[in-house]
C-alpha cells in the first residue's frame, strides 16, 4: 500500500549533506550522457549537475555552480582513495574508492537509447573486495536549487514524488528514509561479491508505465553504446579517439543539434566574468565534429550533423545564426542567476548572447562539412539546395564585418573570410566544371580582397585590417584547403604561431596584450590540435606527433577536455567537455595516421 510522506517543496532548507560535496577541480568530473541531457559525477560520487529533461532546461543538480540538489552514492568510511575509468565505447562510468576494509565500484550510466522526456539514471553499487558500507542521498532540487520534492510516496522501495514540474521514481536501496532537509538517505551494506541496483527516472510526463528492469536496462544501454561507437583502431591513438567519439555521440540529441558542452557559467578565468552558457548547439563545433567523423569513413555523426544544420540553413539562410537549440529552436537572451554563488571563482549565467551575433565562418564550415559529405556520396538532392542556398548567403555578406571565431566585436576577420574561401573552394571540387566556376571565382575575389587587406608586412595573415597581431585560427584556412601548404603566407602564418603564440607545448589564441603567455587567459586546446594538423600538413610527422600528444595529456581521469588549460596550474578552465576540442582530438589522431 502507498505512504505519502510529505507534501513539502519550495522553500525547503538545502540538504545538511550538501557540504559534504563541494565543487573540485573540473578534471575529475565524469560525463554521463545519453544524447538528450548529460549529467557530471564528482569523485565523492555526488551528481553535481545535471539538467532535465533537456541540455538547456533549468538544472535539477546544481551545486556545481552554487545550487541545490545532491543525488550521492559515497563510501561510509571517510578514509578512501579515489579512481574510476569509463568502460570501453561508452559513457559508463564506473566509480572505484579503495577504503581501509575494502574496495567499492559503482557504475553508473544515463540508459541509452535516449529519451527526449525521460531520464533514465542507473546506478550499481558493488563489494568488488570484501563487504561494504555507503551512503545514499536522492535530494533532487528543480529549477536550479529553488524547489524541492513534493508529494512523496512509498511503496517499499519504490518511492514516486514531484520536483517542480518534473515527475520522479526511484527504485531505491532498502531502508531509505526523509530527513528534516526534505533528501531521502540512508546507508547500504553489500556483502562481498555482490552487487545493489538503483534506478531513477526523472520525467516531464506522468509516470504510468511499469518501472523498468535495472538488468534489462543495463544490457540495452551496453548494446546501444556498442552499436553507436566505432572502434577506430586505425587511428594513431584509438582508445582517446574512441572516447572523443563517444563524447560527441553522448552530446548529439536525437534531432541530431550536438551542443557545445554539458555545462554552464564554469569560469574560463577567475573574477573576469567570462563565464557562459554552452547548452546549445554551434554551427561551428558541429561542422567541425562532423568533418572529424568523416576522415576515414563516414561515420554516423556526419549525417546527423549534415540534417541538423540543412535544416537551419534552409530556415535561415544568409541570417544563420551561430548557435541553436539543440531542438533548432532560438537561443534564449542571456541572463544572471542571482541566487546562485557560482563555481568559485565565477558567475551564473544562462542563455547567451550569441543568438544577436553573425558570424561569417559558419557559412565556410557549412560548405567544408557538405564538401566532406560529397566526398564520401552522402549529398543528397535536399542537399544540394543547402550548398546552393549557402553559396548565396556567403555572396550577400562575406564583405559584412562579422564577430568571428571568438565571437569579438565585429570586424573584417581574415579567418571568417578565408574559411569562406576554403569552404568555396572545397565544394566546387565536387560538383561540375562548370556549376563550380562562379564558386571559384568568389572564393578568388574574396582571397584577394583579404591578401590585399590582412597580409602583414612580415608575409603572413593578420587577424583584421587595423589588427596586426597574429592568431592561431588563422592555421586552420590552409590546413582546410583555402591557400596551399607551401604558399609563402601558410608557411609564415604557421611559422610565427609557433614563435609568439605557443609555450610549453600549447598555444595560445592570441596576444591579449604585453604580458607573458597564460597571464591573460589559458591555452585553447582546440589551438594545440590545429597547430598539430598544420604541422602534419606540411610534412612533419615528428612535430605534428609533439602537439598532438601533448594537448591530449591535458585531462584528467575521466578523459574530458575543457576549451581552455592552465599551463602553470595543469587545470581545465570553462565549460566541460568542450565538444569542438574533442572533435579536433578526433580529426588529428585519424589524419596523424597517415604517417
Amino acid at each position: 500500500m502507498a505512504e505519502i510522506t510529505s507534501r513539502r517543496g519550495a522553500g525547503q532548507p538545502r540538504s545538511r549533506w550538501a557540504s559534504g560535496f563541494p565543487p573540485q577541480v573540473l578534471r575529475e568530473y565524469a560525463l554521463l550522457a545519453d544524447g538528450e541531457r548529460g549529467i557530471l559525477v564528482g569523485p565523492r560520487g555526488d551528481f553535481a549537475w545535471m539538467c532535465a529533461p533537456r541540455w538547456d532546461s533549468p538544472a535539477i543538480f546544481s551545486s556545481l555552480i552554487g545550487g541545490g540538489g545532491l543525488y550521492a552514492v559515497c563510501p561510509v568510511d571517510e578514509r578512501f582513495v579515489w579512481g574510476g575509468h569509463c568502460s570501453d565505447g561508452s559513457l559508463v562510468w564506473n566509480s572505484r574508492w579503495i577504503t581501509a576494509s575494502g574496495i567499492i565500484e559503482c557504475t553508473e550510466a544515463l540508459a541509452m537509447p535516449g529519451d527526449p522526456d525521460r531520464a533514465v539514471v542507473l546506478r550499481r553499487i558493488r563489494a568488488v573486495q570484501g563487504p561494504c558500507a555507503v551512503r545514499v542521498v536522492l535530494d533532487p532540487r528543480a529549477d536550479f536549487g529553488r524547489q524541492g520534492m513534493s508529494e512523496l510516496r512509498r511503496d517499499g522501495s519504490l518511492w514516486s514524488a514531484r520536483c517542480g514540474h518534473h515527475h520522479l521514481r526511484w527504485q531505491s536501496p532498502p531502508r531509505m528514509r526523509r530527513d528534516s532537509s526534505g533528501a531521502l538517505q540512508g546507508v547500504v551494506r553489500v556483502e562481498a561479491g555482490a552487487h545493489l541496483d538503483t534506478v531513477l527516472e526523472i520525467s516531464a510526463r506522468p509516470l504510468r508505465t511499469p518501472p523498468p528492469d535495472p538488468g534489462v536496462s543495463w544490457s540495452k544501454t551496453r548494446d546501444a553504446w556498442r552499436h553507436a561507437v566505432p572502434e577506430l583502431a586505425s587511428t594513431i591513438a584509438p582508445r582517446d579517439a574512441r572516447h572523443a567519439y563517444t563524447v560527441l555521440r553522448g552530446m548529439t540529441s536525437s534531432g541530431g543539434g550536438m551542443v557545445a558542452a554539458a555545462t554552464m557559467s564554469l569560469p574560463e578565468r577567475a573574477e573576469q566574468g567570462r563565464n557562459y552558457d554552452y547548452r546549445y548547439a554551434w554551427i561551428r563545433d558541429q561542422c567541425y565534429a562532423g568533418r572529424a567523423a568523416a576522415v576515414s569513413q563516414p561515420l554516423p555523426l556526419l549525417d546527423e550533423a549534415i540534417a541538423f544544420i540543412s535544416a537551419r540553413i534552409m530556415e535561415d539562410g544568409p541570417n544563420l545564426k551561430p548557435a541553436y537549440r539543440a531542438d533548432g529552436g532560438r537561443v534564449p537572451d542571456e541572463r544572471r542567476l542571482n541566487h546562485l554563488s557560482g563555481y568559485p571563482g565565477g558567475s551564473d549565467k544562462v542563455g547567451n548572447w550569441v543568438n544577436r551575433q553573425f558570424q561569417l565562418d559558419s557559412l565556410g564550415e557549412v560548405l567544408l562539412l557538405l564538401a566532406t559529405a560529397g566526398e564520401h556520396d552522402h549529398l543528397t538532392a535536399e542537399h544540394w539546395s543547402t550548398v546552393e542556398t549557402t553559396v548565396s548567403a556567403i555572396g550577400k555578406r562575406w564583405q559584412d564585418p562579422d564577430a568571428g571565431i571568438w565571437e569579438l566585436d565585429d570586424q573584417h576577420w581574415a579567418h571568417s573570410r578565408l574559411t569562406c574561401v576554403a569552404g568555396l573552394k572545397a565544394i566546387s571540387r565536387i560538383t561540375s566544371a562548370s556549376e563550380g566556376a562562379p564558386w571559384n571565382a568568389l572564393a578568388d575575389s574574396i582571397l584577394a580582397q583579404v591578401s590585399r587587406d590582412c597580409l602583414h608586412s612580415t608575409g603572413r595573415w593578420q587577424r583584421a585590417p587595423a589588427d596586426p597581431r597574429v592568431d592561431a585560427a588563422l592555421l586552420l584556412p590552409a590546413v582546410r584547403g583555402a591557400v596551399a601548404p607551401d604558399d609563402p603566407r601558410t608557411t609564415a602564418t604557421l611559422d610565427a604561431v609557433a614563435k609568439e603564440l605557443s609555450s610549453d607545448g600549447f598555444v595560445y589564441r592570441f596576444r591579449q596584450d604585453q604580458r607573458p603567455l597564460g597571464e591573460a587567459e589559458g591555452a585553447f586546446l582546440l589551438c594545440g590540435f590545429i597547430m598539430s594538423l598544420s604541422e602534419h600538413q606540411q610534412g612533419h610527422p615528428v612535430q605534428a606527433r609533439s602537439w598532438f600528444e601533448r594537448n591530449r595529456s591535458a585531462c584528467g581521469p575521466p578523459g574530458l577536455l575543457t576549451e581552455e588549460f592552465s599551463v602553470s596550474q595543469r587545470q581545465l578552465r570553462g565549460n566541460l567537455p568542450q565538444a569542438f576540442v574533442h572533435a579536433l582530438l578526433l580529426e588529428s589522431a585519424d589524419r596523424l595516421a597517415e604517417h
